[in-house]
């Protein structure tokens, strides 16, 4: 079963929401799937894994960041003037906004449910950063994340201050977007504090499980030991999955599930189940 929502933000900006699952009752656990760069909540495995974690007995919410590039059109960057104004802080404020929802009962008639996090690549980072600040997060799984929002050499730093943006390719559409140069000055700007993600796994408030796949070509491996290790949680909570990529081999469109995925689902289902 599955609900569309939108939810508006404190500045007027509408964020799509499905939810997975039943009407929420009593014993309702929650878990917020955040997405990452160029990724959005109808992308490849999003669905598949809201009706996996829903089947599970979650109520799971999956939604669009309202500077992701997507619009009306749920699978295709039709609103790249919007990508390119994006910033980290919108996504962790939008974030938070989204976590206060649920505890208010905006997405059902409980309140103050156990809510888990789980983030992919960049919407790792942020779930990190979100779950710090948020003590309401009971718990946080994190698939092949960032560990810092710095992924830029100095001379694209100042080709990009100089031209006003960052060109990015889009590989599956062939589009070329653009990153303004303020999604650079907000994290010069807050990199110490709010987006330091490093800060913010040594201070969470919940378990963290980690996972990543040992051949990542878009996140290294090494990212995700390094946010193990800042966690200082047992080996248990983290977990390399062999011979596989970013995305655990699957794709968009998605097709089918495959064995690597549905063991990484597995374990985060373990995860929530026994901390949420």
């Amino acid at each position: 079963m599955t609900t569309e929502y939108i939810f508006t933000a404190s500045d007027g900006e509408e964020l799509a929401v499905t939810a997975y699952g039943e009407t929420p009752g009593e014993e309702t656990r929650c878990i917020i799937y955040a997405h990452g760069f160029k990724g959005f909540k109808d992308w490849g495995f999003v669905p598949h894994i809201g009706e996996y974690l829903s089947g599970k007995g979650f109520l799971v919410l999956t939604f669009n960041f309202s500077h992701n590039g997507i619009g009306d059109n749920l699978t295709e960057f039709t609103k790249l003037k919007k990508f390119a104004q994006n910033t980290f802080s919108r996504e962790v404020r939008e974030l938070c906004e989204l976590i206060d929802a649920v505890s208010g009962g905006v997405f059902g008639p409980v309140k103050n449910p156990p809510i888990g996090l789980l983030g992919h690549s960049r919407g790792g980072g942020v779930a990190l950063l979100t779950t710090a600040c948020r003590r309401n997060v009971a718990a946080t799984t994190v698939w092949s994340s960032v560990k810092t929002f710095d992924r830029y050499s100095d001379d694209q730093k100042r080709q990009w201050r100089e031209d006003g943006y960052l060109e990015v390719l889009n590989a599956r559409t062939g589009q070329v977007m653009h990153l303004n140069v303020s999604l650079l000055d907000d994290f010069e700007m807050h990199q110490d504090e709010l987006l330091n993600v490093e800060q913010a796994v040594r201070s969470k408030y919940g378990p963290l499980l980690v996972v990543h796949g040992e051949n990542d070509e878009g996140v290294p491996v090494d990212e995700g030991k390094q946010i193990h290790r800042w966690s200082g949680l047992p080996e248990e909570y983290l977990m390399l999955v062999p011979e596989t990529g970013h995305t655990f081999d699957a794709a968009h469109p998605f097709n089918s599930s495959n064995p690597k995925l549905e063991e990484v689902l597995k374990k985060t289902a373990w995860f929530f189940k026994k901390h949420l």
